[in-house]
């Protein structure tokens, strides 16, 4: 990245650093983009030219989560199973409390803007439609490949595999966001959620595959 790139970066964090910090003690829908402006110290001008909406100043990640199941799709080994790829990267993710997931302090507080504030959950849910729309574009591009179960004489539509699979991974975070904030520690959230999210996406791989593979840590 160049000086102006490393700048440009610079301003965009600090202005999305300033903006969650009042969200979380007043609420979404009470903060004015004129009120982040100030708190960044730039024009509300210039916070509209880094985000367009006020919602992208909350979830300022949400481009590299649209992306994410899309990217371990198309960036799998050679003839791994894709439904593999992303259970193993959600178990990975588990195992060492990756903060996307909320396992960390101050998660609590975060979801609860979002499920106080009617413009975060529709964006909650949008983000969630391109992620899905992105996989299947990568199940495209690389559909699965190897032993098809059987009966089956080729893998679904990428659409119809992209939307079990999007979904059983929306599930596994919805579930782990209902313990955690139903007060229960995260490392026994963590701990009940990662034996059904290999128990679930094992079940859709085995209906894609003669045989699924072992999960991680099982014996071959």
């Amino acid at each position: 990245m160049g000086l102006r790139e490393i700048k440009k970066q610079q301003t965009r964090t600090a202005i999305a650093d300033a903006a969650l910090p009042l969200f979380l003690e007043h609420g979404f829908d009470r903060v004015t983009v004129a009120e982040v402006a100030r708190h960044a110290g730039v024009s509300t001008n210039t916070v509209f030219n880094y985000f367009p909406a006020k919602e992208d100043l909350f979830f300022d990640r949400q481009a590299e989560a649209v992306e994410h199941l899309a990217v371990l799709v198309r960036d799998r080994a050679p003839g791994a199973c894709p439904v593999a790829a992303v259970r193993d990267d959600l178990l990975s993710a588990l195992g060492r409390d990756d903060p996307m997931l909320g396992l960390r302090p101050g998660a609590p507080a975060f979801w609860q803007v979002v499920l106080d504030s009617p413009a975060l959950l529709a964006r909650e849910r949008e983000i969630g439609e391109r992620a899905e729309a992105a996989l299947a574009a990568a199940l495209a591009e690389r559909p699965p490949h190897g032993p098809q179960a059987p009966g089956r004489t080729g893998p679904p539509p990428p659409a119809y595999l992209a939307g079990a699979l999007a979904g059983t991974h929306r599930a596994a975070l919805r579930e782990l966001r209902r313990r955690i904030m139903s007060g229960e520690p995260p490392a026994d959230a963590r701990d009940a959620v990662a034996p059904a999210v290999t128990q679930a996406f094992d079940l859709l791989c085995s209906g894609l595959h003669a045989d699924p593979g072992p999960a991680p840590g099982e014996p071959v």
